[in-house]
């Protein structure tokens, strides 16, 4: 039996609506089309954009499925259309949308893997604010909660990445001349999420996430060292230093019941991808622990493609430590821990014994980062 070859996807990245992503993934398409190459439009959302939907012109549109849910109908890209069609290429706009439950699969990304796999080659558009490891960043600086995201790994594993760019002066022009949104829609935008401050900041992550993305594809076998990544555990820092020769890092996250491990994750995950480290994440369960939180986070973790282990034991720092010897583990990241009541103030917190405990390992305490009212 012959193996399937697996699709090649390609990534049109943006930092914001408007910046031509879905523009230029069609620009391609047609001179794709032109070289003879067999291809399909799988999902294309026109936004009413004149100039785009004039992009379309010539090519073949798999239609829309339509499904019922909560009293209203919805259309969703027909993946098995695209499969049964079978074309070389399928453009899919969107990467990061969630579908309407009742679809096979909850996310858009998790249909192109499906088309992937069936060796369709994908062209797909996305925003930097919807990769996972960025969420608690992008909430801090723009005070919006992304609720659609994708996985760090699945992007990681794109064949190309393409920063679609434009400067935050030209992308508001292009809102004040109603190219990307009507009149009323797009003056709300500029007073809003596309104030100039928030677009700069994102065009800083996108421009830094593909100068990532080349770098690792260019170099496999680079890595940055340790005062990067604590800078980028805060949310900041740059890529300037390597790691020395034959070192291999090795990332453990301490979990906890509370929210903010979900940021914890993200903020260790994008670091042990930056390394290209191993990451791991544990949780130390102490006897009669509720542990319904906590498998969240765990899931959450597994979802990033981390290695989850929970751990018993009445002794938190003992078991993390003991749990990072025998890992190999080289650097530890750990929420602050909660205040100690006056009564207990010449007591370690249970970082301060972590720290006792495995003083052969970096311990990076991430902070709690409230965005400013």
């Amino acid at each position: 039996m012959t193996e399937v070859r697996r699709g090649r996807l390609k990534i049109y990245l943006g930092y914001a609506a408007g910046v031509g992503k879905t523009y230029r993934m069609l620009d391609e398409a047609q001179a794709l089309k032109q070289q003879g190459v067999d291809l399909v439009i799988g999902y294309f959302e026109p936004h009413g954009r004149q100039d785009t939907i004039a992009k379309t012109e010539g090519l073949e549109f798999i239609p829309r499925r339509t499904l019922a849910y909560g009293g209203s109908q919805f259309q969703e890209m027909d993946t098995e259309a695209i499969l049964r069609r079978k074309p070389a290429v399928a453009l899919v706009d969107e990467f990061a949308h969630t579908n309407v439950p009742g679809c096979e699969r909850v996310k858009r990304w998790q249909d192109v893997q499906v088309l992937l796999n069936a060796g369709i080659d994908v062209l797909t558009t996305m925003n930097v604010q919807h990769l996972e490891s960025l969420n608690d960043q992008v909430w801090h600086v723009t005070g919006v909660r992304v609720r659609e995201t994708v996985p760090d790994w699945v992007v990681d594993e794109a064949d190309e990445v393409v920063l679609v760019d434009l400067t935050p002066n030209a992308l508001r022009n292009r809102l004040e001349r109603g190219v990307v949104y009507g009149t009323d829609k797009a003056k709300r935008a500029m007073e809003n999420f596309f104030v100039e401050t928030n677009l700069t900041a994102l065009r800083e992550m996108a421009m830094r996430h593909t100068a990532h993305e080349v770098e690792e594809k260019l170099s496999p076998a680079s890595a940055t060292w340790a005062e990067t990544a604590a800078a980028l555990a805060a949310g900041e820092g740059s890529l300037e230093e390597t790691a020395p020769a034959g070192r291999q890092e090795r990332i453990l996250i301490c979990l906890t019941g509370s929210p903010s491990s979900a940021m914890l994750i993200r903020r260790g995950k994008r670091v042990a991808d930056y390394l290209q480290a191993d990451c791991l994440a544990i949780h130390v369960a102490r006897n009669g622990e509720e542990l319904e939180n906590v498998e969240r986070h765990m899931s959450f973790a597994r979802n990033l493609r981390i290695g989850t282990h929970i751990a018993e034991g009445e002794d938190v720092p003992g078991v993390i430590a003991e749990f990072a010897r025998t890992q190999r583990i080289t650097q530890i990241f750990m929420g602050r821990s909660t205040p100690l009541p006056w009564w207990k103030l010449f007591r370690e917190t249970i970082v301060q014994q972590v720290v006792r405990h495995a003083h052969d390992v970096q311990i990076t305490i991430v902070a709690d980062r409230r965005r400013p009212a």
